[in-house]
């Protein structure tokens, strides 16, 4: 397709057989591949990782797929991971888009994968979730003196219903806004992940309710999070309540140790 035809409406379709894969990878991966294709240009481009496929021949319909970074030791991160590949998921495409505003189908979602580091690599994993958290735990607060002390230029309070005002007839009249009509806005999903670990280290089993009262979150956007690192217990002493993954539990214990 033409640039010039990049806003009339047409998509480039020259592609749209094409297979491709999707993945998602955690987020010191993604900010890692970033940095490396941010800082080579495009004729000095450098592979970032290598995909092993192996077969048992006894098994041939459960290939395995791992991943092998490349030069992420000094970026202290995990080296190896294991892909887990998913058969059973919506038919998706991948769309591109150019400055110009030109529109190109890039091709069909063959096959989805689940990015996690290897058994060996779990506890330094479980170290860099802690760092990231730890730092997303401190707050660069700032006071700010504001000219206008009459208060013209400042919004309500989290909760109240419009300004309140000085006269002591108004206050009665202002009510209080539900918690559940209160919009959360969300956080970065990786900060969320290292707060989300954070308190499965002060208790192992928490509900959905007393997750989204911690991380003032919406609920949601929390379940996302928990089907990904959390198993749900239906029966037993802890129903109703979500654990840590077995895979993720380790890095956990290891840090209540410290």
């Amino acid at each position: 397709m033409d640039e010039d035809h990049g806003n009339d409406g047409f998509i480039d379709m020259g592609k749209a057989d094409k297979s491709v894969w999707l993945m998602k990878c955690p987020v010191a991966v993604a900010k890692s591949w970033k940095n490396k294709t941010a800082s080579s240009s495009s004729s000095d481009s450098q592979p970032v990782a290598k995909v092993v496929f192996s077969l048992d021949p006894l098994k041939p319909d459960e290939p395995q797929f791992t991943m092998e970074m490349v030069g992420s030791e000094t970026e202290r991160i995990p080296k190896s991971y294991s892909l887990n590949m998913f058969k059973d998921f919506v038919p998706m495409c991948v769309f591109s888009e150019t400055s110009q505003g030109a529109v190109a189908m890039e091709g069909k979602v063959e096959h989805k994968f689940d990015m996690k580091p290897h058994g060996e690599n779990i506890e330094e994993y479980g170290r860099l979730c802690r760092e990231r958290t730890n730092k997303s735990m401190i707050k660069n607060r700032q006071i700010q003196v504001i000219d206008n002390d009459r208060g013209v230029h400042m919004r309500p309070m989290p909760g109240l219903v419009g300004l309140i005002s000085s006269n002591p007839k108004d206050k009665k009249r202002t009510m209080p806004v539900k918690q559940t009509d209160v919009k959360r806005t969300r956080r970065d999903r990786g900060e969320l992940e290292d707060i989300m670990f954070k308190l499965f280290e002060r208790q192992p089993n928490w509900t959905l309710k007393q997750l989204v009262q911690e991380t003032d979150q919406p609920a949601q956007f929390l379940k996302e999070i928990l089907n990904e690192l959390c198993v749900y217990n239906k029966r037993g002493a802890n129903q109703g309540t979500y654990e840590l993954k077995p895979e993720y539990k380790k890095s956990a214990e290891d840090t209540a140790d410290e």
